[in-house]
């Protein structure tokens, strides 16, 4: 497997006109950007775990995490492993060695709410990555401004 770089999670937006939600990752220690578009469910989940909200009743991945929690075992970290046919496809690395195939945004929604460590592989970044030098101080401008240049046709084939 290629090198893993950590990632944060700058934010999700909707693209225009397509109305398409898009979160948008950041290697930690680089200027490559990722964007993946997701569905409005999950774009919901990784913007409230984003604010810190807390629906009245659990979300489908506040449930998967308080089921992890009382099993006793926990979230190791998140991996967005590859894309194949503009489709990016991640794991769940849990403690005791087990690995759980997820998408990407339901991985990244779960991380979010147990504070887990979020990773890109270097075959991702090469793939998909988009480098954007960290000359704007507002991360949420070059974000936009990064938006308004791609389309989600642009990670396909």
């Amino acid at each position: 497997m290629s090198e893993l770089r950590l990632v944060e999670v700058v934010g999700v937006r909707v693209e225009m006109p397509s109305n398409q939600p898009i979160v948008l990752l950041k290697e930690v220690d680089g200027i490559r950007y990722l964007p993946i578009w997701v569905g409005a469910a999950e774009a919901t989940a990784i913007a409230f775990a984003q604010q810190g909200l807390t629906p009245p009743r659990p979300l489908t991945h506040d449930l998967i995490k308080n089921i992890i929690d009382n099993l006793g075992t926990s979230v190791d970290s998140v991996q967005i492993t590859h894309l194949a046919d503009g489709v990016f496809y991640s794991k769940i690395l849990m403690d005791k060695g087990i690995e759980v195939s997820a998408r990407p945004s339901d991985s990244i929604a779960l991380a979010l709410r147990t504070g887990s460590p979020i990773y890109g592989t270097e075959d991702v970044f090469n793939s998909a990555g988009i480098e954007i030098p960290d000359q704007a101080d507002d991360q949420v401008e070059a974000f936009r401004e990064f938006l308004d240049q791609i389309n989600p046709e642009d990670f396909l084939g």
